[in-house]
């Protein structure tokens, strides 16, 4: 006999609440007749309800009261009806490809998983030598940005290919017809292929040309090599070879000629036999490369062209006359003496926007007979002409161009006298912009032409010659795009696509190597000779340069910031939310000036209560152009009469409101010249950075950051210069090391890994921030959160400055602090950096504490200990209590205080479906109210061990790799197994120079660091 008792799950459930109504539609095709066998009893126990319909019943309930309880959304997953061979659901495949974007370059491996592009990681084949940078690494969420143009337009208008191409070639007829002059005006394209594509344009077309732009301008260095060897192009310095690097004005570890030359330079910083080489830096504004120098001095654009005199005097032995003041001059003389001493060993590099004195660069490599100076190998990434883009815009505006075409280049913003050139727009018959993005160009001219992201893209690359390189699609063209090189191959009516133009002309270019393997490996290194010529009127240059005027009381030195660059990834929320490796601040950019300039001015930057920086504002003037409420930061280390203002910022078409930050220094950069004449003055007002990092000094805490001169390095034993903290045991000072609160366990069995960080080799270049956004699916929180410390960053790159001149120089003054009230007046001065600071960069992540002690705090046992030395979350028992994070003494766990995923408060890549598709699924994304931290990229070692094992082979010395260690170009993170003492890592860890952060602790740590060497 049946029970006539009804059975409720909840109160919802008898009421009929609407999320219930809600859920059993959703759930459901056709209606279950709910009411009519609930509410008749006797129902229940017939047969005119099935078994069937209870249990879909009971099953519809429970669901809806478990998904209403937990909020949970549902997914819908659609599976392979016929499975793609290549594709294995849960495994990444791996494709070769190069970018170059007009303005950065790598030799890439793309990640994919089940058809996506979700990482970017380097190409270590022999013969890849560019490695990725930061703005490369963010470059993959730029291929699903939401904002980007998805169909062509026609005169504002939404059209189709079709459309277009009859347009173009109407247009191109009735200019052939009417004498019209065509242009073709393209960013830097390093593409044989490309090149010779747009030769037979103009071969149909007699009436064409070619104009090539770059945004940012080297054309004067172009110009240099050009009259010397008869090509256009640029040296690529190799610094491996250097002993001695000079530098007068050039960030060769930043954007300079492209940037990629850290590798090399790190090579010969890290002492190896008593031995690195030495490295002079003369500079205006503080840059990475003056960061990392030996010795750095600050002087005007002005001082630097003297600077560079004085040095052709002593090298080639002339006697021109050179105006630079004591100080500076015994500088300059002392490095110049130097170089000539190293002779081949030695090089020198400018980045003095001035053909004359990129002669006088030619000619002192010359005569030095540089090793690292070779014209063979000559860099193809920079072609633009300054005299050709300003002819271009006479014609514009003379209205003799009947059809523009252009690719890659986006000059109404990036042009200082855009108002010009839209003028010279408005006259052109056609106009047309292929572009990722309804940009300030796309968006006013006729037809605006929708382009493949690289990673859709097929194409050819000779990024230095003697190399040939290929850029191959990672996945179908998620929108309706069309690549350049398509539409003029049809303009042409060659028939087939640019993959079958490629394909076929490539052996022009492989010198034998068949399609295949060049497109396995990504690239071919064919071999360069030297270039002939290199005669140098040296003489007439070193006079012109000496000859040069200064700017006036101002300099400004327009630059491009690690972060945004050129300002082509202004929408990627991963850079803008990048802190500055040198002001460490986000989302901004800002003028900076010296302290003494600041003072006289009275301009300022201020820490207040919630630990923000505040700064004053200010107007800056350029031969009439205007810029007002720029923010000031106040920066250790800008010479005195110069500022600094980075360009890229300040976009606002096709943006997110939230990255519409900043402003248009291109605005100011006339003449393509970096350097100009500036006026300033306070604004009113208070901005708010958003600045990471408030503490600007070392504060003689030399247990953090460990630094030594090679000369002690060289004569003194490790004890002297790598001290090891002392603690009291039974009264008898022991090393810190040697005594333990806990007993240890055996940790010889298996695997233990390590992470070592050479601080000789970091040049703070944030690769490895990007890195670790993309592999661990880190939020982005926003400027506001920022400011509020509660930036999200996993891993983040301390930087110190010294109050004294060197770091040594602050511990001695730390040393001779005498009682308590003298402690702290000493402390609160060392809390100002020097006006010349010695700088250093010190990666900081989770330590992956062998004692850690955010374990022993943690209530729920959230945070606990794996066998392998890496320190677990499992975050659905995290509870949020953040004693763990109190308990830090590295302070590198981050607490979610909002939901980042699917919140429209944080519009950002996680808020959209698209956005989301970069979303690495081997790492879950963290919800509300948890900690999270660096996990040493467990799951990165979970799949080189499964690999291993199928492969039926142990795992090899360099295989085991974190998201940072492999994307570090420098060599400064090396990652692997201490429990293989044959490994490189093994041998690191057990080096003379290595040490723990916060040793006397007692943490244990493993992530070791080594000993900063300066060659002073």
């Amino acid at each position: 006999m049946s029970s006539n008792k009804k059975y409720w799950k909840s109160v919802e459930e008898l009421e009929n609440s609407s999320i219930v109504e809600a859920l059993r539609n959703n759930e459901f095709v056709e209606e279950i007749p709910t009411d009519e066998f609930l509410g008749n009893a006797e129902a229940l126990s017939t047969s005119g309800t099935s078994r069937r319909d209870f249990l879909k019943y009971v099953g519809f309930s429970t669901a809806a009261v478990t998904l209403a309880a937990c909020e949970g959304p549902v997914h819908k997953s659609i599976p392979y009806v016929l499975q793609p061979e290549q594709i294995i659901p849960g495994v990444a495949d791996y494709y070769a490809t190069t970018v170059f974007d007009g303005f950065d370059f790598a030799n890439l491996l793309v990640k994919t998983r089940e058809g996506r592009p979700i990482k970017i990681e380097n190409n270590t084949i022999a013969g890849a030598k560019f490695s990725a940078n930061a703005r490369i690494h963010a470059s993959i969420l730029g291929l699903y940005d939401s904002t980007r143009l998805k169909e062509p337009k026609v005169d504002g208008k939404n059209s189709s290919w079709s459309a277009v191409d009859l347009k173009i070639k109407s247009s191109l007829a009735d200019a052939k017809a009417k004498g019209g002059q065509v242009v073709l005006l393209t960013n830097t394209l390093a593409s044989p292929s490309t090149e010779k594509l747009i030769a037979e344009f103009i071969a149909k077309n007699p009436n064409a040309k070619h104009v090539v732009y770059d945004a940012v301008s080297s054309s004067e260095a172009l110009d240099a090599f050009e009259s010397a060897y008869g090509q256009r192009a640029l040296v690529d310095y190799d610094f491996s070879k250097a002993s001695l690097i000079v530098s007068v004005g050039a960030d060769f570890l930043g954007d300079w000629q492209g940037g990629g030359y850290d590798t090399g330079y790190a090579q010969g910083r890290i002492p190896q036999n008593g031995k690195m080489s030495r490295h002079f830096q003369f500079e205006s504004n503080m840059t990475l490369s003056g960061a990392a120098a030996d010795k750095r001095v600050p002087m005007t654009v002005a001082a630097q062209k003297q600077a560079l005199v004085q040095i052709y005097n002593i090298v080639v032995g002339a006697s021109i006359p050179v105006a630079l003041e004591g100080n500076f001059k015994t500088e300059v003389v002392k490095a110049a003496q130097q170089l000539k001493a190293a002779g081949s060993k030695g090089v020198l590099v400018s980045g003095i926007e001035d053909k004359n004195a990129q002669l006088l660069v030619l000619a002192i490599n010359q005569v030095l007979a540089s090793e690292a100076f070779s014209t063979a190998g000559a860099r193809q990434i920079r072609k633009g002409s300054n005299v050709a883009v300003a002819q271009l815009i006479k014609d514009l505006n003379a209205g003799s161009v009947h059809t523009l075409i252009m690719s890659g280049v986006n000059p109404v913003y990036t042009l200082a006298d855009s108002a010009s050139f839209v003028s010279g727009l408005k006259k052109v018959k056609t106009s047309v912009a292929f572009s990722l993005k309804e940009d300030e160009t796309a968006s006013i001219v006729s037809i605006a032409a929708p382009a493949p992201h690289y990673l859709e893209s097929w194409g050819d690359l000779e990024l230095t010659s003697g190399t040939y390189s290929l850029t191959q699609p990672t996945i179908r063209p998620i929108f309706n795009t069309k690549q350049f090189q398509d539409v003029l191959l049809s303009v042409n009516g060659t028939a087939g696509t640019f993959y079958d133009y490629l394909k076929t002309n490539s052996g022009a270019y492989t010198a034998g190597a068949s399609w295949n393997k060049v497109l396995h490996d990504g690239v071919a290194v064919l071999g360069a000779t030297a270039l002939s010529g290199g005669t140098i009127d040296a003489a007439t240059a070193a006079n012109a340069v000496t000859r040069s005027k200064s700017a006036g009381d101002f300099e400004l030195v327009l630059y491009t910031k690690t972060g945004l660059g050129d300002g082509q990834h202004a929408n990627n929320p991963w850079l803008q939310e990048f802190p500055d490796p040198i002001t460490r601040v986000s989302w901004d950019n800002y003028v900076t000036v010296s302290n003494v300039d600041a003072k006289k001015l009275g301009l300022s930057n201020e820490i207040v209560a919630n630990g923000g920086l505040n700064g004053s504002y200010a107007t800056i003037t350029v031969d009439g152009v205007k810029l007002e409420n720029v923010p000031v930061i106040v920066q250790p280390g800008q010479a005195v009469g110069t500022l600094g203002l980075a360009l890229g910022y300040g976009r606002k078409a096709a943006l997110k409101e939230e990255m519409q930050v900043g402003l248009n220094a291109y605005a100011l950069y006339k003449g393509f010249n970096n350097v100009q004449s500036v006026s300033i003055a306070k604004a009113g007002g208070v901005h708010e950075f958003a600045c990471v990092q408030g503490q600007k000094t070392l504060m003689g805490r030399g247990d953090i950051i460990k630094e030594t001169t090679l000369e002690i390095f060289n004569t003194k034993d490790a004890e002297h210069w790598n001290e090891k903290p002392m603690v009291s045991l039974d009264h008898q000072e022991v090393e810190a090391t040697t005594v333990d609160l806990w007993e240890s366990f055996d940790r010889t069995t298996g695997h233990h890994f390590n992470l070592s960080i050479d601080l000789n080799a970091c040049t703070g270049c944030g690769a490895c921030v990007i890195a670790c956004h993309a592999e661990n699916n880190v939020p982005v929180v926003g400027k506001a959160e920022v400011r509020r410390s509660r930036d999200m960053h996993w891993l983040r790159i301390d930087r110190y400055y010294s109050s004294e001149s060197t770091f040594e120089g602050d511990n001695e003054r730390k040393e001779g602090i005498a009682g308590l009230s003298s402690s702290l007046s000493t402390f609160n001065e060392m809390e100002k950096a020097g006006d010349n600071p010695q700088v250093a960069f010190q990666p900081v992540m989770c330590q992956h504490c062998n004692h850690a002690p955010c374990e022993t705090v943690c209530p729920v046992a959230a945070t606990s200990h794996g066998r392998e030395g890496q320190n677990h979350m499992a975050y659905n028992r995290c509870v949020g209590t953040r004693y763990c994070a109190n308990n830090c003494p590295y302070k590198v766990r981050r607490f979610n205080w909002f939901l980042y995923n699917k919140n429209s408060e944080f519009d950002y890549h996680m808020n959209d479906d698209l956005g989301r598709m970069v979303l690495n699924p081997d790492v879950n994304v963290r919800s509300r109210g948890v900690m999270e931290k660096c996990s040493m990229c467990i799951q990165m070692t979970q799949a080189t061990k499964l690999k291993a094992k199928n492969e039926g082979r142990p795992v090899r010395d360099g295989e085991f790799q974190t998201a940072c260690s492999s994307a570090c170009s420098s060599g400064a993170m090396i990652f692997g197994d201490v429990n293989d003492k044959e490994s490189k890592v093994a041998k690191l860890a057990a080096d003379e120079r290595s040490y723990h952060l916060l040793e006397h602790v007692g943490t244990k740590p493993n992530v070791v660091y080594h000993v900063k060497v300066r060659n002073t």
